[in-house]
């Protein structure tokens, strides 16, 4: 007698407390096609996503998110479903034929609006306008400003991303350009990421840029710019090569098949990144490598939270003190602080700050509080201390290798420390500076400069 999966409702959140709004229950997503039809001049956006996907059990009912837009039409496997229902956040859909479990299956939303950013414990997020073009900054739940996703990080697919807008504007998103053509004075632009991306890593920049492309050596990367800033950009990422030389030396290979930076020519708060992406503002660039620091933070990313991204954001120190570990080492390899000089440093501030957080369960208003950045970085750095650089950087590179492109946890890197040094000291460490409030003392003596 044949047995039948119930049909289960799947849930309205990933089940992560951090953002317990975020992220959806009952599938996984396979790919993203995302069609945009924009209009800078009045922020206004038609579009149709396409999503495949794969029931994780038996499915009579789930859920997207999208935020701000309205929806035209929806289908699901080729069939309008029985019942849709938009709230603030959530596009739930009940289909004409419940999903099996295992089931792969297809959502189209046909939807339009003029997309503006997301609240957030941490700003506003997601989709914005800048004075002439846009910024998209989706971490941590920004991504449903303009698009219908499962947002969450543990949930990674590949995009096709299609954009068309005014000629005169430049737009820059994930992947290599694949195809762009103009007509009627609109460009089309279209991108392919062949990687798993997460939602919130999903980015359009649209602005009045030059493009220069740098050396394609190690790997191609370029720069897009507002042409007023051609001098003192052509200065600060002078170096980009040679920064992707020494965390390819250090990491392992650059993750994808390219990087490019943007910089905007509006003042940013802070910079951001996105897959294959780095975004800085007018307010970066001053033609001295005033803001090297931030170049490597945002580079070393790449590795770091976009080819190996976060299970749980409670784990966010996995990406910031990565990033923040970078930019010691590069300061090293570049004729500035040993990266054990930078620790010291960092150590002491830390000592006059309050004591009151766990680097690995932060809590969500204190995800990127920078003492979670500088301890996350001085936990790796007093491993690298107690195992050794060859056992360090050994095990660094085989966590890159091993979890490319995948979802990763705390355990996962100690996994790698463990084989690469024969013992479990890595663990203690960790936990120490890690997993407690109390901040331990570094060891006495540098580690052996790093060898690009």
């Amino acid at each position: 007698m044949l047995q039948h999966t119930p049909a289960v409702f799947g849930s309205a959140s990933a089940g992560d407390p951090y953002l317990p709004a975020s992220g959806n229950g009952g599938y996984t997503v396979e790919h993203y096609d995302l069609e945009l039809d924009y209009r800078v001049a009045t922020n206004r956006l038609t579009a149709t996503a396409t999503i495949t996907a794969r029931a994780l059990t038996g499915l009579g009912r789930f859920s997207l998110d999208l935020a701000g837009l309205s929806v035209d039409r929806v289908t699901v496997n080729g069939a309008a479903p029985v019942k849709t229902t938009h709230t603030a956040r959530k596009l739930v859909l009940t289909p004409a034929v419940a999903l099996a479990a295992g089931e792969p299956f297809e959502v189209v939303v046909r939807y339009r609006g003029a997309p503006h950013p997301v609240r957030s414990h941490w700003g506003e997020v997601g989709w914005e306008e800048l004075t002439d073009g846009v910024l998209v900054a989706g971490q941590p739940s920004g991504a449903p400003s303009w698009f219908p996703c499962n947002d969450h990080p543990s949930d990674k697919a590949t995009f096709r991303i299609q954009l068309t807008c005014e000629a005169p504007y430049t737009v820059v998103s994930n992947g290599p350009v694949v195809a762009r053509s103009t007509r009627s004075g609109r460009t089309t632009w279209t991108f392919d990421v062949r990687e798993p991306m997460a939602a919130y890593l999903a980015s359009v920049q649209i602005g009045r840029y030059r493009r220069h492309d740098l050396t394609a050596a190690p790997v191609a990367h370029s720069v897009f710019y507002p042409p007023a800033l051609a001098r003192q950009v052509a200065v600060d990422f002078a170096r980009l090569g040679d920064m992707i030389s020494v965390f390819s030396a250090a990491f392992g290979p650059y993750p994808f098949p390219a990087y490019s930076v943007v910089v905007t020519a509006d003042d940013l708060e802070i910079p951001l990144e996105a897959h294959g992406l780095g975004v800085f503002g007018k307010n970066h660039v001053d033609g001295m490598h005033g803001s090297d620091r931030l170049i490597a933070h945002e580079l070393a990313h790449q590795w770091f939270g976009n080819s190996l991204t976060l299970t749980r954001w409670a784990d966010i120190w996995l990406h910031e003190g990565f990033a923040c570990y970078a930019e010691w080492i590069w300061g090293e390899a570049s004729g500035g602080l040993s990266a054990h000089a930078s620790a010291v440093l960092h150590r002491a501030e830390l000592d006059r700050l309050p004591k009151n957080i766990v680097v690995g369960d932060p809590g969500p208003h204190d995800m990127f509080d920078d003492r979670v950045y500088k301890r996350g970085a001085l936990a790796l750095h007093a491993v690298r201390q107690a195992i050794g650089d060859e056992a360090f950087f050994t095990a660094l590179r085989a966590y890159t290798r091993t979890h490319r492109h995948g979802s990763v946890t705390t355990a996962d890197l100690l996994g790698c420390f463990r084989v690469a040094s024969g013992v479990g000291v890595a663990d203690k460490i960790i936990a120490r500076w890690v997993s407690a409030k109390s901040l331990p003392q570094l060891q006495p003596g540098a580690a052996a400069p790093l060898e690009p």
